[in-house]
């Protein structure tokens, strides 16, 4: 007699609802997996992790004003056994390292088949890690020299410096990042003046142009 596959609980954390509407209607075309919550924003996505004791949760780097970075990081300090699985547009070879770094367990972009996500997720489901090729090779190439320091100029920034460039390569003046970011903005011109020492930048329009160039071709020439 056949056994029953357990059904595996997925909580959905992404700031479009069309993106949710998305997901659940994927993922609830097999039987294998129901959707026990979604939610926009870290607060919420706390929340719903404490309330529905998902299997995996699906989380988006980019949460409006909130990081899926910090939902990773704090969800880590509640469920150590929840599987994360990174579904992101922004650019993996940059936020997929961070990613597993601060406790995600797999990273896909949203450009890929829906195929591919559904790997990723029975991959993480089962315990391993899941990154494209092209990550798995950079992350082996960077263990395999750990004296070299950060081998990418992009690596040098943290977490928050790389959100501040990656608003300042889509134009956003630091009045508007100051307040998508729930941080005045003296702190956003302290990033940026970092940002710059840290890449070699030596003027505000370089950075822009600098930061613009990273977004279209997705790296950082040193």
């Amino acid at each position: 007699m056949a056994t029953l596959k357990t059904v595996r609980r997925i909580l959905l954390i992404d700031d479009h609802p069309i993106v949710r509407q998305g997901l659940r209607a994927l993922l609830e075309q097999s039987i294998e997996y129901t959707v026990c919550g979604e939610a926009a924003t870290v607060e919420e996505g706390l929340a719903a992790l404490r309330s529905t004791r998902p299997d995996a949760a699906i989380v988006d780097i980019s949460l409006g004003k909130d990081s899926g970075l910090e939902f990773i990081v704090r969800a880590r300090r509640e469920e150590q056994n929840v599987a994360i699985l990174v579904l992101s547009m922004l650019d993996e070879m940059t936020y997929a390292e961070r990613a597993l770094r601060v406790g995600a367990n797999g990273y896909v972009m949203k450009r890929e088949a829906t195929d591919r996500l559904l790997v990723a997720l029975e991959r993480v489901l089962s315990g391993k890690v899941y990154v494209s090729a092209s990550v798995s090779d950079r992350l082996l190439t960077t263990l395999a020299k750990p004296g070299e320091g950060a081998r990418y100029p992009i690596d040098r920034l943290t977490d928050r410096e790389l959100e501040i460039f990656r608003l300042v390569g889509m134009g956003m003046r630091a009045i508007d990042m100051a307040e998508r970011l729930g941080i005045s903005q003296k702190t956003i011109e302290t990033h940026r003046s970092r940002i710059k020492a840290k890449l070699g930048v030596g003027t505000a329009a370089e950075l822009v142009i600098r930061a613009a160039s990273w977004l279209r071709d997705g790296e950082l020439k040193a």
